[in-house]
């Protein structure tokens, strides 16, 4: 038998083939979906697991993350959630607090994480907001940086 974290990682494997082909405009129409294909799931576990997945809306649709196999996913994928941004800004020598739209903090911090800047420690996220911790003032600076660079390009 299957261990739970068998059963969602192949639900997760699920949703991931479900936002290719289909591009689902509710979290219930991916409940409905995955029911069709064998899984069972709650509408907070189609949450969770859309979140882990770094998955967002965008024009009423769920997207993927761009796709990892392809070069410079980590910058691709940046670029793609910097439509989310709305500030950012510097709070003490080591931290940085960055506004999102509503509801797209955790997949911008995702995108973060997932980017490997070596000066970034770590990410906190609400609904609308992403706390950065960086090592120090240095990698502050350098994170700032970024970050701003992303806001006037999108």
């Amino acid at each position: 038998m299957p261990s739970d974290i068998d059963l969602r990682d192949q639900r997760r494997q699920a949703i991931v083939q479900l936002l290719r082909e289909v591009s689902p405009a509710s979290q219930g129409e991916i409940g409905d979906l995955l029911k069709e294909k064998g899984f069972a799931a709650t509408q907070s576990s189609i949450s969770r697991d859309l979140r882990d997945l770094g998955v967002w809306r965008r024009g009423g649709r769920y997207i993927l993350p761009a796709d990892s196999a392809a070069d410079d996913s980590e910058a691709a994928e940046l670029e793609e959630v910097a439509v989310f941004l709305r500030g950012v800004q510097a709070a003490g020598p080591h931290l940085i607090v960055v506004r999102t739209v509503v509801g797209a903090a955790q997949t911008v911090a995702v995108a973060i994480d997932s980017a490997g800047w070596q000066e970034a420690v770590g990410t906190i996220a609400g609904d609308d907001t992403i706390f950065i911790a960086t090592a120090d003032p240095a990698g502050q600076e350098t994170t700032l940086r970024r970050l701003e660079q992303l806001l006037h390009e999108r």
